[in-house]
């Protein structure tokens, strides 16, 4: 993939901050093999010290906040640990769903081979889950995980039967165009590809407090895939 110029990704920028909005299929921080790419290399190409204050998925896009100096990234990071930073999400669902609200509270462990799982014994996690727009099949839904836990939105929509488009790993099959469209051609000996190539999860907005104490809320814009994705199922309401 081409990378991004790490400037043009930038959402907000004080003294202290730099949220930008993560393009999907770049790592946040480096990956347990090689030497790949990731956003934490290109921002020090710009900022020496800066660092990360969370991590998203690698095909998760959105809104992701960096710290420039220790002591905001100490700032930020109590914000977190204390669950005093607002996060938004929107997701792509399989399924057509009417939720107001609903309040998951399903415990998470990890598991082997970077997965986890829904388990009794697990630490607690707790998501809110609302309904933005219903397709034919689809549902656009926002979800507000209260706790941080690994792939906890994916697990608790998979668990209301409403798994993410593309996330092979918890359930969400690939969605392909001819499903909805009747009169679908391909060409001749190429086969159907997967209208989104990754899970269609994203990181929409982002509240946090500011060194000085102001709050300050971020929007994320939907990258091209999940954008064309949504605009596309809006045809088939």
């Amino acid at each position: 993939m081409k990378l991004p110029n790490f400037t043009d990704l930038i959402l907000f920028e004080d003294e202290d901050f730099v949220i930008i909005n993560k393009p999907p299929f770049l790592a946040t921080l480096d990956e347990r093999f090689g030497g790949a790419p990731n956003i934490l290399r290109l921002a020090r190409e710009h900022y020496d010290d800066i660092q990360a204050c969370h991590r998203l998925d690698k095909e998760t896009s959105g809104a992701l906040a960096l710290a420039k100096n220790p002591a905001a990234y100490r700032h930020l990071a109590m914000q977190f640990e204390n669950r005093e930073v607002k996060k938004v999400y929107h997701a792509v669902a399989w399924g057509v769903h009417q939720y107001d609200g609903l309040r998951v509270d399903r415990s998470i462990e990890t598991t082997t081979k970077g997965k986890a799982r829904l388990a009794y014994k697990g630490k607690p996690a707790v998501t809110l889950v609302r309904t933005l727009e219903a397709f034919a099949r689809h549902t656009l839904v926002e979800c507000q995980p209260i706790t941080g836990r690994m792939h906890q939105i994916r697990l608790h929509l998979a668990y209301l039967q409403a798994p993410i488009v593309g996330d092979g790993m918890y359930g969400g099959d690939d969605f392909y165009l001819s499903s909805l469209k009747r009169k679908f051609n391909m060409k001749q000996g190429e086969d159907e590809q997967p209208f989104i190539k990754r899970f269609a999860l994203h990181a929409a907005q982002l509240t946090f407090a500011k060194m000085n104490g102001e709050q300050v809320s971020i929007e994320a814009p939907y990258p091209k895939d999940f954008r064309v994705l949504v605009e596309t199922l809006r045809q088939y309401q």
